[in-house]
């Protein structure tokens, strides 16, 4: 039995790109999309850390790999919806773009959003990933099409 209700699926979606995004890009690119709507904060950002837990081979027994820190969020906007923010890092900044992002998709302007904001992050992040797999592919050596030297 799956933990997620297939509803939060694609706000996890959404969240999830614009916590990997680089330093600053969500901030920049809700500012170049649309004015900052006015909020009220329900946690301001904070910094902390949080347990980073991995499993050896991806198959063995749970283990923690150490800490990473973290700044959280929450705020709600005047029309009543509420955003949240986890993202890596001590930057506030990013934090309370992330949060604003995650509100304001709740609203009538998530199609601009998903648009202007969501799509250039996910396909920034396409691109890098399929650069990084290029470069990799680069150095794979295929044995089976080695020739022995026995002929």
């Amino acid at each position: 039995m799956k933990d997620m209700n297939e509803d939060h699926a694609p706000r996890q979606r959404w969240l999830g790109l614009m916590a990997k995004a680089p330093a600053g890009r969500v901030a920049s690119l809700l500012d170049e999309a649309m004015t900052r709507p006015a909020f009220t904060w329900l946690r301001a950002p904070e910094v902390g850390s949080t347990m980073v837990r991995a499993r050896a081979g991806a198959t063995g027994g749970p283990f923690n790999l150490g800490e990473v820190t973290v700044t959280r969020c929450a705020l709600t906007l005047a029309t009543g919806e509420v955003g949240h923010a986890y993202i890596q890092g001590r930057s506030k900044a990013d934090a309370e773009a992330v949060a604003v992002v995650d509100a304001l998709m709740q609203t009538s302007k998530a199609a601009t959003l998903q648009a202007q904001v969501l799509d250039l992050l996910d396909a920034e992040q396409t691109a890098k990933r399929n650069a990084r797999a290029a470069k990799a592919a680069a150095t794979k050596v295929d044995f089976f099409t080695m020739v022995r030297g026995e002929d």
